[in-house]
């Protein structure tokens, strides 16, 4: 069973930045997806950034040009460097991966990011 741990999380100023990590452990033989969610009180879970196996992002509209993701698929490792934090990216941020053996699909336990002055 892979399972996931996120740090980085934390308060930060509006105009500010931050960098979550993510660290993968258990068996993987390959990667297929690397991305991370966020979800805010009251509002279903998002789709914030996602990185393939072959290297391929994509971005949630509301972050494009401010979040980039990186991720190293031999470390299992995944990276969310974002900045020009705006209020309302105040949310836990999850990590999810999608690989194989299995396949598997695992989330972390979220970290909180909190945008206020």
């Amino acid at each position: 069973q892979v399972q996931l741990v996120e740090s980085g999380g934390g308060l930060v100023q509006p105009g500010g930045s931050l960098r979550l990590s993510c660290a993968a452990s258990g068996i993987i033989f390959s990667i297929n997806v690397m991305a991370w969610y966020r979800q805010a009180p009251g509002r279903q879970r998002e789709l914030v950034a996602a990185i393939s196996g072959g290297g391929s992002t994509n971005y949630a509209d509301s972050v494009k040009g401010r979040f980039t993701i990186s991720g190293d698929n031999a470390k299992g490792t995944v990276y969310l460097q974002m900045t020009s934090l705006k209020p309302e990216d105040t949310a836990v941020y999850y990590c999810h991966l999608v690989g194989r053996p299995g396949p598997f699909s695992s989330w972390g336990q979220g970290t909180q990011v909190t945008v206020s002055s």
